[in-house]
């Protein structure tokens, strides 16, 4: 039995190091409060773009021990509690940005982290009077009964971003029907063809990082306009710049050409009637 066992152990070991020969990035998530089904639906949606596999992080240190790659070694610190491995070839920050709008809300549980500042809105809860009200008092909410409805008396803020979230206050946002948990995959760690990215790094705010870079191609073309530096995105614009200019230099310098001689002649129509009026007066 015990051969078998480490049999197996070794030809998982095998599995697992192919797999992070044949793939360019390798991410680890954690499966804390995890749901099956999320991991079902998640698993449909990265179909043919990552491979998600869970693996003892015994078996995966042996791995990276036998493969011998020293930039893959700094992902055993993260080999702690239970993961899931995400092995693709993709942009690492796209993989982040495909679980991020994997994730759902649900219902928090006690011992769940608030994600977010948790506020319950001033106004009619739709719940009769009853053990309801001490309840909603309890975790800070105030109240007041009209029309024989229990009423939050101002918006409320129950949880700050961080706090743990108690028994009593999971029970009232239950019944307040309040999902304030965003539950999904949430990777700790990614290792993209020998450089490793922590948590930290892995968030993006897309529309600063768009701002930024609509900011760096307005500066890029004004510069490229100053130095008068063609290129594909500026060629029209400095064609019409100098057009103008040309077309400037030539009336100011009365050269006849066939893009200024009409404004010449009536240029010099108009100076000749102002000529003859003074001459006449």
């Amino acid at each position: 039995m015990q051969r078998q066992s480490l049999t197996q152990k070794a030809k998982m070991v095998e599995e697992v190091k192919d797999l992070l020969k044949r793939y360019r990035v390798i991410g680890i998530a954690s499966l804390h409060k995890v749901r099956a089904f999320q991991l079902q639906e998640l698993k449909k949606k990265l179909k043919g773009t990552a491979y998600m596999k869970v693996v003892k992080n015994a078996v995966m240190k042996r791995a990276i021990s036998e493969l011998g790659i020293p930039e893959m070694d700094g992902l055993t610190k993260y080999l702690r509690d239970s993961n899931i491995f995400l092995f693709t070839d993709i942009n690492p920050f796209k993989l982040v940005l495909i679980l991020e709008k994997s994730k759902v809300k649900g219902f928090a549980k006690a011992g769940d982290v608030a994600a977010e500042d948790i506020i319950i809105p001033a106004g009619n809860t739709g719940l009769s009077p009853g053990p309801i009200i001490s309840q909603l008092s309890s975790v800070g909410i105030p109240t007041r009964i009209e029309s024989g409805s229990v009423w939050v008396g101002k918006d409320t803020v129950v949880a700050r971003k961080g706090e743990v979230i108690s028994q009593s206050l999971a029970a009232v946002l239950s019944k307040l029907g309040v999902k304030a948990i965003e539950a999904g995959l949430s990777l700790k760690v990614i290792y993209d063809d020998g450089v490793i990215i922590p948590e930290e790094k892995l968030a993006i705010n897309l529309e600063e990082y768009e701002d930024k870079i609509s900011e760096a191609c307005m500066q890029a073309l004004n510069l490229s306009l100053n130095a008068a530096y063609p290129s594909t995105e500026n060629i029209r614009i400095l064609l019409q710049i100098a057009f103008s200019e040309a077309y400037g230099l030539a009336l100011n310098a009365s050269i006849p050409s066939p893009q200024v001689i009409g404004e010449l002649i009536r240029k010099a129509h108009f100076e000749a009637l102002a000529l003859s009026s003074k001459i006449q007066s």
